[in-house]
């Protein structure tokens, strides 16, 4: 069954889809810091990431330091919100390149 789902490689690119397995969403020769699921708020207009890929874990966000986005997404606010509550604001802990 398919899901929408996210991870981020280590080339620090975000990559969503609506996939089965993380794992799914590598291409090639890539390797997988982490990933979870996503939605829209589209209330707020904002893309929310969460939880953990039960792969790769959760997001390893200290070892990324540009976050490559996908040009759609351009200007949205994306937020990750973790198992615990906690909020991570990424729009604004990151610099950001969209491709």
């Amino acid at each position: 069954m398919q899901h929408p789902k996210f991870i981020i490689t280590s080339g620090g690119y975000l990559r969503l889809g609506m996939v089965t397995l993380h794992r799914d969403l590598l291409m090639p020769h890539e390797d997988c810091l982490g990933g979870g699921f996503y939605e829209f708020d589209y209330a707020g207009g904002i893309l929310v990431l969460s939880g953990k890929s039960f792969d790769y874990g959760t997001p390893r966000w200290g070892k990324v330091s540009v976050l490559k986005v996908p040009e759609p997404y351009r200007g949205m606010p994306i937020v990750y919100r973790d198992s615990w509550g906690s909020q991570l604001d990424v729009t604004h802990q990151f610099t950001i390149e969209y491709y």
